[in-house]
């Protein structure tokens, strides 16, 4: 059969797949530049700019728990000290009459990044079978008890160890096989003490600046976590040893004596400190808290010092005093030598100085003693070191449990 060129009905037919193979091929072209164009944003984002969608990580990296500000808190501490009874009486501030409470209900908040509360339970069942110190002087003693109190509100503390003075305890949660203590040992290093309950001193410390303390280095090996801590004793009177040789002094009044001052003596043992964790064989979880500032006003605990403010410091209305400066210069130099070092990855800065400073309502002041005004106004000791209990010192556990959650 003859087919005419000019036939209506074929030439509408090839227009019909002309159209049809148009349509296609531009379908596909569309859709390889906008595939084109996707691939070109994915390639050209960076990790950084994929991982800053997600805040969470952000704040991990980046936030410093240690810096930010006190924050109103209505819900309050999480024992009272009725229900803890391990509170020592000069640190009971509520039972010793103390008038007001607003000292109770605030929170440290980091600036940028949320601290979570700590959690009693969480802690005991990570320290399942395992053993806790902190090592220092009274306000370690100070921590400690905090930490036994808010503990026992979900397992009972039991006390199964202290020394003559109960200057050193031991306490055990049975069901949780887990054991907590404080080791009193203020200058971490050998030390002759001539210094009764109550402070006063009856002749200058005799310091061993080469021989670290055994009470503390002879429990080390069975340790699970140490705190560990120097502080405000290295201001004392001393005189300072090194190979069994009076080498000088710090503040001291004996002729012929160089007066080194306490900033010799703290960076030795604080090195010494840090050499002996490193070289240990036994690779314990360590905690490195820094100096404790003092709101005394006025004077000083023994020249009549108050600490009568009600409500927090905010940031820049407060500066350290010099001695907590240097101190603080010191701790911080020597941790970053063994953190640059490499050699202790298990240890950790617990930098409680800064958030220290601005709590100058939460000490004891004359409330270290049982209805001090009960007499009249009789002379009264104050403390303004220490903390009330419960007070600002519960929050340094929050700071603790971020730190090991992150170890």
């Amino acid at each position: 059969m003859k087919v005419e060129p000019n036939n209506p009905f074929l030439v509408r037919k090839q227009r019909h797949v002309l159209l049809k193979f148009a349509l296609f091929l531009l379908f596909i072209a569309l859709s390889f530049h906008i595939f084109l164009s996707v691939s070109s944003k994915l390639m050209s984002s960076s990790p950084l700019q994929i991982r800053a969608h997600s805040p969470q990580n952000d704040t991990r990296a980046e936030c410093d728990i240690f810096v930010g500000e006190w924050v109103a808190d209505l819900a309050g501490p999480s024992y009272t000290n009725e229900s803890c009874h391990v509170i020592e009486a000069h640190q009971n501030c509520v039972r010793n009459g103390r008038p007001d409470t607003g000292y109770l209900y605030w929170r440290w908040s980091p600036k940028d990044c949320d601290l979570p509360r700590f959690n009693p339970r969480k802690f005991l069942n990570l320290m399942r079978n395992k053993s806790w110190a902190f090592v220092g002087d009274s306000i370690q003693r100070n921590h400690v008890q905090s930490l036994v109190c808010t503990l026992s509100q979900v397992e009972e503390a039991v006390e199964i160890y202290h020394d003559e003075e109960y200057r050193s305890k031991k306490w055990s949660f049975p069901s949780h096989n887990f054991t907590l203590s404080v080791i009193w040992d203020p200058f971490l290093t050998k030390a002759v003490i001539f210094e009764d309950i109550n402070g006063v001193s009856s002749s200058d410390v005799q310091l061993h600046l080469d021989k670290l303390d055994e009470e503390w280095t002879s429990q080390y090996k069975n340790l699970d976590y140490v705190v560990i801590a120097g502080g405000k004793w290295f201001l004392k009177t001393a005189i300072y040893y090194e190979n069994d040789t009076v080498i000088g002094c710090h503040n001291c009044l004996v002729k012929n004596l160089t007066d080194l001052g306490f900033e010799y003596a703290y960076r030795k043992v604080i090195d010494r400190v840090f050499d002996f964790i490193t070289g240990s064989d036994h690779k314990a979880f360590v905690f490195f808290r820094t100096t404790t500032p003092d709101h005394f006003e006025n004077g000083e605990w023994f020249s009549g010092g108050q600490c009568n403010r009600t409500v927090p410091f905010k940031g820049g209305e407060v500066d350290m005093k010099d001695v907590d400066v240097a101190m603080r210069k010191i701790e911080l130099e020597e941790f970053g030598k063994v953190v640059g070092s490499g050699k202790c990855q298990s240890l950790k800065l617990l930098d409680t100085t800064r958030l220290s400073l601005l709590r100058p309502d939460g000490h004891p002041g004359p409330y270290r003693q049982f209805h001090p005004f009960a007499d009249g106004n009789k002379k009264v000791q104050t403390d303004c070191l220490h903390w009330c209990l419960p007070g600002p010192i519960d929050s340094w556990n929050d700071l603790l449990m971020q730190l090991l959650v992150q170890m």
